[in-house]
């Protein structure tokens, strides 16, 4: 299998955890999307949407959009599952993941950035207050559904790791980012964060922890 990644990409973490966390090993290929290899000639030919991550694994077309790689995983390499067995409670955790995944993160990426400073002419502080507002009303709508959830446990779902987890981590490593490090606003939110950078495969594929991260981090 052959990754398409980029150290800060909250999508391409996904994926990283959900490799990891199976045991499958992928060849990392590392772009830089703030100096725009994702819309090279030849990456356009793997992902038309000039985006990571995409996924390569045998015949057929690259796999794209994080969310679909990660059920994809799950389908062909079905143990540890990412998903609970109960109807109800599988589309609970999809939701949660989708809150983050769908709902905030498409509006704090690169080429939205871009789009601000480039195009809409908005200084930097005005950009942060953008991407703030949006990680902020992310983090506090998974908050509430994590407080009206009934399931306990470690995680999202219980005490078994799903791709709510697996999407709750890199939205919060961003909103930590952008809010001075604090998540003592979503409690809930910030527990299972801890819970989950407590297992390898969260904390060993973390953004900072990338080959391509620069060394001070930014």
């Amino acid at each position: 299998m052959k990754l398409y990644s980029y150290w800060r990409s909250q999508a391409t973490y996904r994926v990283r955890i959900a490799l990891r966390l199976k045991g499958l090993k992928a060849d990392l290929v590392t772009l830089d999307l703030l100096r725009g290899d994702q819309f090279k000639p030849d990456y356009r030919k793997v992902n038309p949407e000039a985006v990571v991550p995409s996924l390569i694994d045998g015949e057929g077309p690259p796999l794209v959009q994080s969310l679909a790689i990660l059920e994809y995983l799950d389908e062909k390499h079905p143990n540890p599952p990412l998903l609970p067995k109960g109807l109800h409670a599988r589309a609970h955790v999809r939701a949660l993941a989708q809150m983050v995944a769908m709902d905030a993160h498409p509006l704090v990426v690169p080429r939205v950035r871009k789009y601000l400073e480039e195009k809409l002419k908005l200084d930097e502080p005005t950009r942060n207050a953008w991407l703030k507002h949006w990680m902020e009303l992310g983090s506090s709508a998974l908050e509430e559904a994590l407080a009206r959830s009934p399931a306990e446990g470690r995680f999202c779902g219980g005490d078994t790791v799903t791709i709510a987890d697996i999407c709750l981590v890199p939205h919060m490593i961003t909103t930590k980012m952008l809010t001075g490090g604090s998540l003592a606003a979503w409690p809930n939110a910030a527990r299972i964060f801890d819970n989950c950078m407590q297992l390898e495969a969260f904390a060993a594929e973390q953004p900072l922890k990338q080959p391509d991260a620069p060394a001070a981090g930014h």
